[in-house]
């Protein structure tokens, strides 16, 4: 299993649209992640199911 998720790795992952991953972003409510020299993003995983724990509702 790779450390790292690319954007479309990212979102093909969690079933979420491109677009829908970048609002998150502008809005700061994105998982954590790091942007490589060439501009490209990448997102730790175990950072991402950290953020998705935290999106979970208590029933």
């Amino acid at each position: 299993m790779n450390a790292f998720l690319t954007v479309a790795e990212f979102c093909a992952e969690y079933r979420v649209p491109r677009s829908t991953l970048y609002d998150w972003l502008a809005k700061g409510t994105a998982p954590r992640h790091g942007k490589l020299p060439n501009g490209q993003l990448r997102f730790r995983r175990s950072d991402v199911e950290e953020w998705y724990r935290s999106c979970e509702v208590a029933a």
